[in-house]
């Protein structure tokens, strides 16, 4: 009998994930560097090493911000490899695993039982704090912000886009040749419309999630792209790949 190439997927091993960006880091020619700590775990980001020469606007990519989410740090990881030519001739800055704590226990929260996407506008924690430092005085063309949902029924899309044309049904339309996309009507008590939720106006929510920060320092594009948690995690780690080259596509041509 033949065993699935993930079968043994060590999908929370954070260590491992942390050596598979090292190695591509080297490959890639990115900066990779620790810019915060919790408790004894390092928290990383990587950029390409031209950065502080080159003018041009860079473009924002993160996950595992929920730990229980790990499709998405894994997707993030294999589109990077399959696109490390890119990182030559775009600019990047890329966090692979907001909350290290979180995958490796497999939970939403971090370390001290808080929803890091709940807290960006929250003053002094030491991991905002830090990341702050990282994006501070930044122009960002795009923003991908990667998740997973529980009780998604297939792939769906926040875009927070306030002056260009809807890009989402395109990119959904990529990846629903890997997943389904979620004909839900409301999602987490949104109006959605084929998968896609648009926002054109803040939402009032008490913790600042990292996609509304970034729209706040003049991003013009956020997307936070979410699939179904409860589906194969090959499937999902496709859809992940698929949603980044298709929103690179999409978002950066956009009018």
């Amino acid at each position: 009998m033949s065993v699935h190439p993930l079968a043994n997927h060590r999908a929370h091993d954070y260590r491992a994930l942390v050596r598979e960006w090292q190695a591509l880091a080297k490959e890639a020619g990115l900066k990779m560097e620790v810019f915060a700590r919790v408790g004894e775990l390092p928290v990383y980001v990587l950029r390409t090493k031209d950065a502080a020469r080159d003018a041009r606007p860079t473009i924002y990519l993160s996950a595992g911000i929920h730990g229980d989410e790990a499709a998405a740090p894994w997707g993030l990881l294999a589109w990077a490899r399959e696109n490390v030519a890119r990182f030559k001739t775009d600019r990047f800055l890329i966090f692979p695993v907001l909350n290290p704590h979180g995958l490796i226990m497999n939970t939403r929260i971090d370390q001290d039982g808080a929803d890091l996407n709940r807290s960006f506008n929250v003053p002094g924690h030491p991991l905002i704090t830090a990341w702050l430092r990282v994006v501070a005085g930044r122009e960002f063309a795009l923003a991908l912000c990667l998740h997973e949902d529980y009780d998604g029924q297939g792939c769906y899309l926040y875009e927070l886009n306030p002056r260009h044309p809807v890009v989402g049904h395109a990119i959904l339309n990529d990846c629903a040749r890997v997943l389904p996309i979620d004909q839900r009507k409301r999602i987490d008590g949104r109006a959605a419309k084929d998968g896609l939720i648009v926002r054109r106006v803040l939402p009032e929510m008490p913790g600042h999630p990292e996609a509304i920060v970034l729209h706040l320092m003049g991003t013009p594009l956020t997307l936070t792209f979410e699939s179904p948690s409860e589906f194969s995690l090959h499937d999902r780690i496709e859809a992940q790949k698929t949603f980044i080259r298709s929103a690179l596509e999409h978002g950066l041509r956009r009018g």
